[in-house]
């Protein structure tokens, strides 16, 4: 078994690279796997091992058609991974996330067409559907996002099905909700938190802190794409949620008690542009179909994310502070 892993230096398709090269999946334990990865500022080279026997490593953009035909002849499935992923630049730089998430996409999903690929998974998010008052998305429910990100995703989504329909390209999805977990980049709301507060830096809180998110610890994340890419049903979504939503402040709370600081840290800024409320998905499907269950308990994997980033300092000093990277 040959993969190939697009985005697998970022935060979730590293974790997936780990875990498969430590033999965590059953079946896939010498399975050889290729990592492409532009290594933009969230794409690290330090996420991965310097060198494993099973591992190739390539830098390279999934934009280039020329590259990927050359790449993935002998690859029996792909996974896509690679997106620009930071609501807050796609605010200010839409053109970068609709060549990346969309261009890319269909240029990753037209090399594995040409090269006979036989399986695909495309990694998307819950973003895709907007916002939703109270209860739960289906994978039935019409997408309606609502930042250029999200749009970026949901063409992306669409591009991929019209692949599958159209051209009988064996691609499932899957859609997840909110992700944490060790080696996240310090832009996004919990290392970015972490990391001030380990700092005694004030924390940046958007608006109330009234938003509401569903939290998925990465390593459980990551296990559900490993289901869909196995033994999920092709032209199919699959919801990927952690069954745990939080208030914005209550996740504050929680990480400054982890911590050692206090509410004189925390600093209300003007809210995001098109800041959705809250996200809930339901994920009956991936878990009646495929056996799926998230493994760690919030509680138990937040505390374990902030042990990880204070044993760690190198490495998100490294990542906070290096160009465009410090939020």
């Amino acid at each position: 078994m040959r993969i190939l892993v697009t985005g697998g230096a970022g935060f979730i398709g590293s974790h997936y690279v780990r875990t498969v090269l430590e033999g965590g999946y059953a079946g896939y334990e010498d399975a050889e796997v290729t990592v492409l990865d532009k290594l933009t500022y969230a794409g690290n080279r330090a996420n991965l091992p310097d060198r494993h026997p099973r591992l190739d490593f390539v830098r390279g953009d999934i934009c280039d058609l020329p590259l990927l035909l050359d790449l993935l002849p002998g690859h029996d499935a792909v996974l896509n991974f690679a997106a620009e992923s930071h609501v807050d630049r796609s605010l200010e730089a839409a053109a970068d996330f609709v060549r990346t998430n969309v261009v890319g996409a269909q240029t990753v999903l037209e090399a594995c067409l040409r090269t006979g690929v036989e399986r695909v998974v495309h990694i998307s998010t819950d973003e895709v559907y907007g916002s939703i008052a109270e209860g739960s998305w289906t994978e039935d429910w019409p997408l309606l996002p609502n930042t250029p990100y999200a749009a970026s995703k949901a063409a992306a989504e669409m591009i991929a099905r019209s692949y599958w329909r159209t051209h009988g390209l064996n691609l499932s999805v899957t859609r997840c909700s909110n992700n944490y977990g060790p080696y996240q980049h310090p832009e996004k709301l919990i290392p970015l938190f972490v990391t001030n507060l380990l700092e005694g830096r004030h924390v940046p809180l958007y608006g109330d802190g009234r938003n509401i998110r569903e939290w998925l610890h990465v390593d459980d994340h990551c296990r559900a794409v490993q289901l869909v890419l196995t033994r999920g049903r092709s032209g199919e979504v699959y919801n990927v949620g952690g069954g745990n939503e939080q208030t914005n402040i209550s996740i504050t709370q929680r990480l400054l008690d982890l911590c050692g600081a206090d509410a004189s840290l925390i600093r209300h800024v003007a809210d995001r542009k098109g800041h959705d409320l809250r996200y809930s998905i339901t994920d009956t499907k991936i878990r009646q179909e495929l056996g799926y269950e998230p493994g760690i308990s919030f509680e138990q994997g937040l505390a374990d994310t902030v042990a990880w980033y204070r044993d760690n300092p190198d490495w998100w000093k490294a990542a906070k502070h290096r160009q465009g990277g410090d939020a």
